[in-house]
């Protein structure tokens, strides 16, 4: 049980009315009873072994600590430490607090005081004007003070959302001190994205003491507001920004008012300085300002960095002369820009103007790539291609140009440009040297370089040779076919453009070098688990005209896609058919168009599938007509099959026909015949005995 000893005293006492004995013992309850005793919320640990006006004081401390607290008499005269601590107590019930005039505490602490009263349950044990008082006992005002802590929000309390006007701010040349004229449009900003949510109003004072509200237009997705006058009169105006009903910071601007000087709508500006794109940080860069017919007025220009401010880009003006000036400035930083140019202090016709500044220009970043950018390998008259991909590069200006050997220049034409990836095309019209130029931003793009150029080889048969130029070195394997042509296979270690040299004598043949760009492995298929299978992918069986058809199954390899191409000898396109059944299952058919070879290549995600490339022949068919049946001879060996009586008439001019027609019912491997050479026709009687295993040919 807690102990409590009231000051020394008797019945007598009270009785008869000893005022300071009963202040004294009243005193000493609340001390008890109010501060020392209760439990408070958010209250240290330590406070239990302070005195009860050191507990009350830092509670105080702790729950308003930007206000400067310290005693319980001073500190409380301008009213504004009660508004903070019943909008701490109570956040939103007493929000504008520190929008208060310290000059006016009793209305402060008024308006203070009935707030906790009607809302937090605290009676107004003494009275706004008492806590003003220099004379105020610090235990009257204790006492107040002692019961927050236990305050409680009762429901319906009307709460506010929380007003900073201090934080808004105005600016543009509509409140500078001058550059106004009058019957100019003087426009400025009010910017209110800090300061919550309030009324704006602005008023104008005319120098003969009329006033004007003027409107401000919020601008769409922003928290500022633009307003606009147009002085009618020279002289001293002011213009008052208010904002939930408090004055923003610096307001009043008194704003002088000149003469009207010129016509503004008649200047005009040009230049890359004011175009919206083009222009590049830490590159100078200017517009000219035409001022003639407008009369007399002075030419500013102000530059605003992405960040709004002024006075950061520094702008050099010129007088060229003719009322032209020119405007120089160099921006520091990528990002938009606003350029405002004025005259007579009158903003000009589009102004302000916006301009986007790109990145610093980078040459070193640009990739040049392509045949026609490889030092060997190049015909007179064959395209040389090349791509220049400036995406990483900033931003800059492109220029290619093409020399010849004797140092003159050559036509070069773009081909596309998207996506800062260009594609340019050339002809060399003569052998020797040809020089290709690259700048970018006006600087030289670092793999600029000299390509030697060569007539075209002959046909006559050399020692063949093989390259492969690129980011890393390859290992390459050739292997002899023994038909007159080879496979070769390379393996490149990193990704990125190689050119692929095929030498005949130590020269490239038409068309080398052949560029292959090879992308990163993205583990996403697996090549080498694909099959492809079937008669038209065989070396031989395959006719001329005749569909030859085969089967990719790619049932666990990942994703693709499935990339099939074929050719003939003479490197003229094949049409190849692709019909999906489903589950990694291909079916594919082609038909041979010349009795030449064909080249089949199957890839599975960009890369080939074992066996791939597969080189086929194609035949003729021999044309034949039947004739009458033959029984089968005794002597024949075959013990079942038929005959049939064929007569071919051809003119020999091939070594070997295929025989594609029979009559039996099963199937046999396709026959050879073969006949020399020979300029006259052949008539004689072919007997194709047939079985379901072989076939023979008699005459």
């Amino acid at each position: 049980m807690l102990k409590f000893s009231p000051p020394s005293s008797d019945s007598k006492a009270i009785v008869d009315g000893n005022l300071k004995l009963i202040l004294g013992m009243i005193w000493t309850l609340i001390l008890h009873y109010s501060i020392s005793m209760p439990v408070w919320e958010g209250e240290e640990e330590e406070a239990e072994s302070k005195t009860p006006k050191q507990r009350l004081l830092g509670w105080i401390q702790n729950k308003v600590p930007d206000m400067p607290i310290k005693n319980f008499s001073k500190d409380w005269r301008n009213g504004m430490a009660l508004g903070a601590l019943v909008d701490s107590c109570a956040p939103g019930l007493c929000p504008d607090w520190e929008t208060w005039d310290p000059v006016k505490p009793v209305m402060n602490a008024t308006e203070a005081m009935q707030l906790a009263d009607d809302w937090l349950g605290i009676p107004q044990v003494i009275t706004p004007e008492e806590i003003m008082n220099p004379s105020v006992d610090e235990q009257s005002v204790m006492t107040y003070l002692s019961q927050f802590p236990k305050a409680k929000l009762k429901p319906g309390a009307p709460l506010k959302p929380k007003l900073n006007p201090k934080k808004a701010r105005a600016y543009g040349p509509g409140i500078e001190p001058t550059g106004n004229r009058v019957l100019r449009p003087a426009v400025f900003t009010v910017d209110t994205f800090s300061a919550g949510q309030g009324q704006v109003t602005v008023y104008l004072d005319h120098p003969d003491g009329t006033r004007e509200e003027l409107k401000a237009e919020p601008n769409e997705g922003k928290k500022t507001l633009s307003v606009t006058y147009i002085p009618q009169v020279m002289g001293t105006h002011k213009v008052t920004v208010m904002f939930a009903g408090q004055q923003i910071p610096k307001s009043p601007f008194e704003v002088s008012v000149d003469k009207a000087l010129g016509d503004a709508s008649k200047v005009t500006v040009k230049g890359p300085g004011v175009e919206p794109v083009g222009n590049i940080a830490n590159k100078p860069t200017y517009f000219d300002i035409y001022t003639a017919g407008a009369g007399t007025g002075d030419v500013t220009a102000m530059i605003r960095d992405p960040q709004g401010r002024q006075n950061v880009v520094e702008v050099m003006m010129e007088d060229k002369g003719d009322s032209t000036y020119r405007c120089t400035y160099k921006p520091t930083q990528a990002g938009p820009h606003t350029v405002t140019v004025s005259f007579g202090g009158a903003g000009i016709p589009k102004s302000p103007f916006s301009v986007d500044v790109g990145p610093a220009c980078m040459p070193g970043a640009c990739r040049a790539t392509g045949r026609g950018l490889q030092p060997a390998g190049m015909r007179v008259k064959q395209v040389g291609d090349f791509k220049v991909d400036t995406k990483n590069a900033g931003s800059g200006e492109l220029k290619v140009v093409v020399k010849g050997p004797k140092g003159i220049e050559e036509p070069v034409k773009l081909i596309s440009s998207q996506d800062g990836v260009f594609s340019y095309e050339y002809y060399p019209n003569s052998p020797g040297k040809v020089t290709v130029s690259i700048t970018w931003g006006g600087s030289a793009h670092p793999q600029e370089s000299i390509r030697g150029v060569m007539e075209s080889v002959g046909t006559d048969v050399g020692v063949l040779g093989f390259a492969i130029e690129g980011p890393s070195q390859a290992k390459i394997e050739c292997e002899d076919q023994n038909d007159g042509s080879c496979d070769v296979r390379y393996w490149p270690l990193e990704a990125g453009e190689y050119a692929v040299h095929v030498t005949c004598d130590e020269e490239d043949i038409e068309h080398s070098p052949f560029m292959a760009f090879i992308v990163p492995d993205n583990n996403a298929s697996d090549s080498e688990k694909v099959q492809a299978y079937g008669p038209g992918l065989e070396k031989t069986g395959c006719l001329l005209s005749q569909p030859a058809e085969f089967t990719v199954s790619a049932k666990d390899a990942g994703k693709g896609p499935l990339k099939i191409t074929a050719q003939d000898a003479e490197g003229l396109p094949v049409e190849v058919k692709v019909r999906s059944k489903g589950e990694g299952l291909y079916s594919c058919s082609y038909t041979p168009t010349s009795p030449l070879k064909h080249t089949l290549a199957v890839t599975w995600g960009g890369v080939s599938v074992p066996n791939s490339p597969f080189r086929v022949s194609s035949q003729s068919q021999l044309l034949v007509k039947t004739g009458r049946d033959v029984p089968p001879k005794p002597q024949d060996p075959f013990k079942t099959g038929s005959a049939k009586v064929i007569q071919s008439e051809a003119l020999v001019k091939a070594e070997r026909f295929s025989v594609v027609q029979s009559e039996s019912k099963g199937s046999f491997k396709t026959g050879q015949l073969n006949i020399k050479e020979g300029g006259s026709k052949t008539k004689k009687p072919l007997v194709i005995i047939t079985t379901y295993t072989e076939q023979r040919f008699s005459y």
